[in-house]
């Protein structure tokens, strides 16, 4: 069903892929699990952004000994807010598309 669906669903399909493949059964993610999904998976855009105030205070509270798990929804807004904060729009804003 994926095939036929618009770049936009696939994206989003894939990133609720990835996340459940990191996800305990109950569908949550540990901080350090969701650490370690982003730096394998979303490290070209954390690239280059460790010395940016908001970036530190994210993957501080990543680190910070807690039970707190995070779910899908916390999962998303987190990917938005670190590429927000990240070069990736203006890159993007520099690329055109053809249709």
């Amino acid at each position: 069903a994926l095939r036929k669906g618009s770049d936009l669903e696939k994206a989003f399909a894939t990133a609720a892929l990835v996340y459940n493949n990191y996800a305990d059964p109950k569908g949550k993610l540990s901080k350090a699990e969701t650490k370690s999904l982003l730096q394998s998976q979303f490290w070209h855009i954390m690239q280059g952004q460790e010395n940016k105030p908001k970036y530190q205070e994210i993957i501080s509270s990543l680190d910070e000994e807690s039970e707190n798990k995070i779910d899908f929804e916390d999962f998303m807004i987190l990917l938005v807010s670190l590429t927000l904060m990240s070069d990736l729009l203006q890159e993007i804003k520099n690329v055109k598309t053809t249709k």
